[in-house]
């Protein structure tokens, strides 16, 4: 086996066990470690939780002595104090000999140091293993690190005739069981779940992820311009935090919200609705990486006019609603050919009865 391969072949394993945390590390990055000697794994690690111990760390933990030997890390190892000490620390402590990383850390206190400082320490440094990868796998901590705003992914279902439900608001349900289980895991993955107060104020949701592993509640996120968010919302009564983003300064509305456990913010408006960019920005700022879009075609057509979406996960269902259903998108002011918003496709999977189709602007 050459090098290369060895390297590509231990750094897959390294992603998978980053994959492991796909549901609890927010807001840190997923990172996995392995530890080899010889061609044989010597020892292994995740990073789980933030506050918990840095992948390299818990692998090293898992050894007796990892001197003399090569770790495979997801992500360049941390210089700076943080919650925890710096891994690049704990590796040149623990005398091993090479580090092989797929990917630069984006986060600014990071990039580039902790390379530095191992190859200073006279350990052998090879980095862009796997990082197309890599990078898929923490693509919304690297753009809230690199652009300041999260990766935001719109999840849609729909009749094979482009509808989201009947003429009357009734949706449920489109899509097949299986789908819909699908959907709490896109729940689980994200950080945030975002949608507006129309969605809300008719279904009342619970915006929680429900599936039988651990995982950290993705934070509920209204938008709500003229604050019309009823106190008894059922996502009032669910642990974790529940946020309304509104452009209306009401001292009195907001205390009685507060009361019952949402977090109220007074953002800045744009033409007479919440400026969609500041928003995401704020976002960032509350440090959520991954935004996961429920929404209707009111807010759904908005964010694809701003060209705010990352990814489109649409379940298309094999049913007729008629044209008398409610579309996708509402974006007004679309007249002509020309004004076509293009996607790329980039996945089609069966998922039970129904097709993910997942699409990406061009």
């Amino acid at each position: 086996m050459t090098t290369a391969a060895r390297d590509a072949f231990f750094m897959a394993r390294a992603l998978y066990l980053a994959k492991k945390g796909s549901y609890t590390t927010a807001p840190n990055p997923r990172v996995g470690c392995v530890l080899v000697k010889d061609d044989l794994i010597l020892g292994e690690g995740w990073h789980v939780k933030a506050g918990l111990g840095h992948a390299e760390v818990v692998a090293l933990e898992s050894v007796f002595d990892a001197s003399g030997s090569t770790a495979y890390v997801s992500l360049e190892p941390c210089s700076h104090y943080g919650r925890t000490p710096p891994c690049c620390d704990a590796l040149i402590k623990a005398g091993v000999s090479r580090v092989v990383v797929a990917m630069q850390d984006p986060n600014p206190q990071v990039s580039g140091r902790g390379l530095k400082k191992l190859k200073a320490a006279g350990i052998e440094v090879c980095c862009g293993v796997l990082q197309e990868e890599a990078l898929a796998l923490n693509r919304g901590f690297i753009k809230r690190m690199t652009q300041n705003r999260p990766f935001v992914r719109s999840k849609l279902a729909m009749s094979l005739d482009g509808r989201t439900a009947m003429a009357s608001g009734e949706s449920k349900w489109i899509t097949s069981a299986e789908s819909r289980a699908d959907v709490q895991r896109l729940r689980a993955e994200s950080s945030a779940i975002l949608t507006g107060i129309n969605t809300v104020l008719a279904d009342d949701p619970s915006l929680n992820a429900r599936i039988d592993q651990t995982v950290v509640q993705p934070v509920r996120v209204v938008l709500d311009t003229h604050l019309k968010m009823r106190p008894e919302a059922r996502m009032a009564t669910l642990p974790g935090r529940s946020l309304i983003l509104t452009g209306t300064d009401n001292p009195q509305k907001q205390s009685a919200l507060q009361t019952v456990g949402f977090e109220v913010y007074l953002l800045p408006c744009k033409n007479g609705r919440l400026d969609l960019l500041a928003v995401l920005e704020f976002l960032a700022a509350q440090q959520i990486n991954e935004v996961l879009v429920e929404a209707g075609a009111v807010l759904n057509g908005a964010l694809l006019a701003e060209a705010l979406i990352d990814e489109y996960v649409i379940y298309m269902a094999p049913c007729i609603l008629g044209d008398q259903g409610r579309g996708l998108f509402s974006i007004p002011g679309m007249q002509q050919m020309t004004d076509k918003k293009q996607l790329k496709l980039r996945d089609v999977r069966q998922i039970g009865q129904d097709l993910k189709l997942t699409y990406t602007p061009l």
